[in-house]
């Protein structure tokens, strides 16, 4: 954006616009400081026997995550709190996300939720999701 930017003269109005533009884009205009919400990126796979959620939540305490399953649908919950400890620092720029998140994800009838295995470690959330016994994917033979 600046290189386009450069090729303009700078005269007048259009210097402000420029300046503008690139205090946007560097983020001193942008009204959303502080905390945000955001979404963690999850990994979902499944073998014969179960289904295997992941997801890397760096910096989030165990006690900030709420997992749920209910009526086919997971929900997983969490916060990553800002820590503040300004003893005469200045920030010029604060690129970490913090604040909440919430994510919901449809999952097969056939599981079997009362035996659902949560670790976390190292910022890592597993959720190991067994399929029921007749969950079975059952090859139909085709007749002529």
């Amino acid at each position: 954006m600046k290189d386009v930017l450069s090729l303009i003269p700078r005269a007048g109005s259009i210097q402000s616009a420029r300046d503008f533009f690139d205090r946007l884009f560097e983020d001193e205009l942008l009204p959303l400081r502080g905390e945000k919400s955001w979404a963690p990126a999850f990994d979902i796979s499944e073998n014969e026997k179960e289904y295997i959620v992941s997801a890397e939540l760096p910096g989030i305490d165990e006690k900030n995550l709420d997992v749920t399953i209910s009526g086919g649908m997971l929900s997983v919950k969490g916060e990553k709190k800002q820590e503040k400890e300004e003893k005469g620092e200045t920030y010029h720029r604060i690129e970490r996300t913090y604040g909440s998140f919430h994510r919901s994800f449809r999952i097969p009838d056939a599981v079997q939720e009362d035996k659902v295995d949560a670790t976390y470690k190292n910022g890592i959330l597993k959720l190991v999701i067994p399929k029921s016994e007749g969950s079975a994917v059952k090859k139909i033979q085709i007749k002529k």
